[in-house]
């Protein structure tokens, strides 16, 4: 069973959507989504540097038209499951077919502006803590009054606060922890500093109307599927203000039988915890064009074929 997940904030690099306009038809795409939501995304996906795209009002419409464009690649799929990580989890209600294309743009891209200025608010970022327990970690981020934003698993959490906060981390890491590092986002999001934006994004949502998901759609708010368009909308809005559960998302994967992981553009985060969380599921990360005809590959071998599917 194929599992098909996108990943969040932080992901994006100066000049990572350039392959991918190459494909047919991917520009002329592009470009029209890029007038539909006011934001010129083939600028800042191919010439822009780290800084400009670091800005979140930039990288999370960004990050959601790269996982779009690359899925459209793959061809007609219908996998397993699907989930996304923070902001990818609106790249995944598309792939669900809860939001259109450019409805899901429209939400992304108010979701970004919203949130960057409640971030403008406080200065504010997020660090990952590689290794140590998670209850230990967990306890040593409550005393420095930071929140665990993003439980990932495979080891990793990622905390979330002022950097006041985060610099008092990096001098004082929870036993067990080899690293802390900085990570490339411009604000404590998944936290009670994210709270401004919810209002924002509740008003957006309330302006759509979603269907009910077509492909099974495991949430990142407790690892749950959902069934229903509107609560996955909910969802939506909530997250932003709360922390991601990545951890138990990857563990229903493994109780709907997952043998097979694909993270969309720009991948490598996902499947590096699914490497490390999920053994004996097969994982590929869409980087550039180069690596669709090893994921189509990975599709045709975790397809039904079409006698077991009948139930011959």
């Amino acid at each position: 069973m194929l599992v098909l997940v996108a990943p969040g904030q932080g992901a994006q690099t100066p000049g990572f959507l350039t392959p991918w306009l190459e494909l047919p038809g991917a520009a002329d795409r592009v470009a029209a989504w890029s007038d539909a939501i006011g934001l010129d995304l083939v600028h800042y996906g191919t010439q822009a540097d780290a800084e400009a795209i670091r800005d979140t009002a930039v990288a999370q419409p960004l990050l959601v038209a790269a996982g779009l464009l690359s899925a459209a690649a793959l061809g007609d799929i219908a996998p397993g499951a699907v989930a996304g990580h923070s902001v990818g989890e609106i790249t995944a209600a598309a792939f669900a077919g809860v939001l259109d294309d450019v409805s899901a743009l429209n939400l992304v891209r108010k979701r970004g502006l919203a949130m960057a200025d409640a971030a403008a608010i406080t200065e504010t970022g997020m660090s990952a803590l590689l290794g140590g327990d998670p209850e230990v970690s967990v306890a040593h981020l409550e005393k420095l009054g930071l929140t665990p934003a993003n439980i990932n698993g495979a080891g990793q959490i990622v905390a979330a606060g002022t950097l006041e906060q985060l610099a008092a981390l990096a001098e004082d890491k929870p036993e067990g922890v080899r690293k802390v590092v900085p990570l490339k986002v411009a604000g404590a999001f998944h936290t009670r500093h994210m709270a401004p934006a919810v209002d924002t994004l509740a008003k957006a949502a309330a302006e759509l109307a979603p269907t009910d998901p077509k492909l099974t759609y495991v949430s990142n708010k407790d690892g749950r599927t959902v069934a229903s368009g509107t609560e996955v909308l909910e969802r939506l809005v909530g997250q932003v203000a709360n922390p991601v559960r990545w951890d138990l998302c990857m563990e229903t994967f493994k109780e709907l039988g997952a043998t097979a992981l694909i993270e969309v553009c720009p991948g490598g985060t996902l499947t590096g915890l699914a490497k490390r969380a999920l053994p004996g599921v097969r994982t590929l990360a869409l980087k550039t064009p180069e690596d669709l005809d090893a994921a189509r590959a990975l599709i045709a071998e975790t397809a039904t074929p079409a006698a077991d599917a009948a139930g011959a």
